[in-house]
C-alpha cells in the first residue's frame, strides 16, 4: 500500500466547508493563467529581468534571452494580454514591465524558493 495516502475516510467537514466556501469566492481559473504564462522558463526568465531592472526595451529584452526580437516580442505580448506586464511606446521605442509589485512579489518569492530547495536538496 502506498504511503502518501490515508489509509482510511476521515473527512474533516469544518476544514472542508470552510476550503469550499473561500474558494467559491475566489477565480482559480483567471490565478492559473498567471501560472500558464509563468510556465514557460523564457517568460521566466523575462519576468525575472523585469522584476530586477523595473523597465526594459524588446531589444534589451531579445538580448538578454538570446533571441530575435519578434520572439522577444511574442512572449512579451503574452506577458502583458494575461495582466503579468505592461507596455509603453516611445517614439521607435516599445518598453515593458512588469504590471504591479504582486508580480514583482510572485517572481522574487518564487527564485526565493527555488534557492531553498536547492540549499536542502
Amino acid at each position: 500500500m502506498a504511503k502518501d495516502i490515508c489509509e482510511v475516510t476521515c473527512i474533516h467537514e469544518d476544514k472542508v466547508n470552510r476550503a469550499k466556501s473561500d474558494l467559491a469566492k475566489q477565480n482559480p481559473t483567471e490565478v492559473a493563467k498567471v501560472f500558464k504564462a509563468l510556465s514557460d522558463d523564457t517568460r521566466v526568465k523575462i519576468a525575472y529581468v523585469l522584476s530586477m531592472e523595473g523597465e526594459l526595451c524588446v531589444c534589451d529584452v531579445a538580448n538578454i534571452i538570446e533571441s530575435s526580437t519578434a520572439t522577444a516580442s511574442h512572449h512579451l505580448r503574452l506577458l502583458k494580454n494575461l495582466g503579468i506586464a505592461k507596455y509603453r511606446k516611445e517614439g521607435k521605442l516599445v518598453y515593458y514591465s512588469l504590471d504591479d509589485g504582486h508580480v514583482e512579489l510572485l517572481i522574487e518569492k518564487a527564485f526565493e524558493h527555488q534557492r531553498e530547495v536547492i540549499k536542502v536538496g
